[in-house]
């Protein structure tokens, strides 16, 4: 009998998001922090235009038709040290609330994992604020290990 996740999914494509796909990126990121403010359009898109100039830096999506079901953040830093190999960070990992336990995060997180080894990155990092087990775990099967200790300081208000 067929998997019924894989015939969801058939129709599903993975690419670095353009200029285009703002709109559909904006309501995709609600699904990740839905009290964050409404960001004005003429800063969006000059904010997104910054990513997309920025060397190194992808968003990829995978896209059901023209609507962002899936995201990740991916950012390639140059690296004076490990020979000289880069190192790269991931953020912003989203899926919209209707695509989730379909294996999606995980399929674009591989395609990030791939850019990232094609560019000769030595370890791909990733941080995240989620105590949920499910979370963790999902992290952990996609191949993080959770072996070092991570610190962040914020601006003040």
């Amino acid at each position: 009998m067929p998997d019924a996740a894989a015939e969801d999914t058939a129709d599903i494509v993975i690419r670095p998001i353009a200029m285009a796909d703002l709109p559909t990126l904006l309501a995709l990121y609600r699904h990740l922090n839905a009290e964050d403010p409404v960001l004005d359009l003429q800063l969006a898109e000059s904010r997104l235009a910054e990513i997309l100039a920025h060397p190194g830096m992808t968003i990829f999506a995978a896209f059901d038709g023209d609507k962002a079901i899936s995201s990740i953040t991916l950012i390639v830093i140059p690296n004076l040290t490990r020979g000289g190999a880069p190192y790269a960070l991931i953020e912003n990992v989203v899926t919209h609330a209707d695509y989730r336990r379909r294996g999606l995060a995980g399929t674009v997180l591989r395609k990030a994992f791939a850019h990232a080894w094609e560019r000769n990155c030595y370890k791909v990092m990733l941080l995240t604020g989620s105590k949920n087990p499910a979370t963790l775990r999902f992290y952990a099967n996609c191949g993080f290990t959770q072996d070092k200790t991570g610190f962040q300081i914020r601006r003040p208000a």
